[in-house]
């Protein structure tokens, strides 16, 4: 437990950095934006492609732990559905609160810790594409389909939106470098030393970044939306329990992939839901305040999830 909790010490140091530096005025809030793009479209890809091209995809690529995952996934966004659809939801507020749920920050949490716990971020690799080439493609088929505009505007908007997602610099970083491993291309050694060392800094300035954003945006407890805390509780206990019991007792994963499962499960509610809020005009107020609170909650609860995802 003093281990883990020893290896999560920097993830809590530089987070906290970024908080205090916004509250305190040291460096403005809204540079987080631009410390995330650093990270967002060179640091994080850097670190993807270098990864996997040196990885082994038979192990990066475990198909019981990518199916258990996905598993949990689409039971998880079907009970969301449900309970929001009860709740007198529309369609786009219905796919905001699916995504709020069950799908995870991988750039700027999951990456990080699996850096900074194991050394080793490749069980985050599937999971990447499945969300962006999977789940995110259906929430944006789903947004722009429940468009007011005309069929054909509809679906170029879908097209277009589903183009968007495949082309992010993290989507493409992995294809590019599980076709280069794959295909075994040579690689100069200078080459992999620039992408070592812009990925370097991945892990410090997607935290810092992050405490930036959360330190500026401050938290409001009062006057809540009242799905925010049931999809909070969903995403940060319901759904890498979930994950625990279909990877444990339904598909068999034994240590590290259970672990991994679980503790990737466990990480908070994706940054690009507020994007996608914004986009669609749909709850803003709602997915930034699920974003800041899964993250606070998560950082809260990693510890107890990375002993228990140790002890799997």
């Amino acid at each position: 437990m003093i281990v883990t909790i020893g290896k999560l010490a920097p993830v809590a140091f530089l987070f906290a950095a970024g908080a205090l530096f916004a509250r305190r005025g040291i460096i403005a809030g809204e540079v987080s934006k631009a410390f995330s793009e650093f990270a967002f479209r060179l640091a994080i890809p850097a670190y993807l492609l270098g990864s996997l091209y040196v990885a082994d995809l038979r192990r990066v690529f475990n198909v019981p732990a990518l199916t258990a995952y996905t598993c949990t996934a689409i039971i998880a966004a079907a009970a969301v559905a449900v309970i929001a659809r009860m709740r007198g939801r529309t369609t786009r507020e219905i796919a905001l609160r699916i995504m709020a749920a069950c799908q995870v920050n991988t750039a700027y949490i999951a990456i990080p810790v699996f850096g900074l716990l194991f050394g080793d971020v490749s069980p985050i690799f599937p999971v990447i594409l499945l969300q962006v080439c999977v789940l995110t493609t259906i929430v944006i088929a789903i947004m722009e389909s429940s468009s007011r505009d005309s069929g054909d505007q509809s679906r170029t908007s879908v097209r277009q939106g589903i183009q968007a997602a495949l082309t992010t610099p993290l989507v493409l970083a992995c294809w590019v470098g599980i076709a280069a491993n794959a295909a075994n291309v040579p690689v100069p050694q200078w080459l992999l030393d620039c992408l070592s060392m812009a990925g370097a800094a991945a892990a410090p300035v997607a935290l810092f970044a992050l405490g930036l954003h959360l330190g500026a945006t401050g938290l409001q407890l009062r006057g809540a939306d009242p799905d925010e805390y049931w999809l909070i509780a969903c995403k940060c206990v319901g759904f890498p329990l979930l994950a625990f019991v279909l990877a444990h007792f339904v598909f068999h994963l034994s240590h590290p992939w259970l672990g991994d499962v679980v503790l990737i499960a466990a990480m908070p509610s994706p940054q690009n839901l507020f994007i996608f809020a914004q986009t669609y005009d749909t709850d803003i107020d709602l997915a930034a305040s699920i974003v800041v609170k899964s993250t606070i909650v998560t950082l809260i609860l990693l510890p107890l999830w990375a002993v228990a995802s140790a002890r799997m």
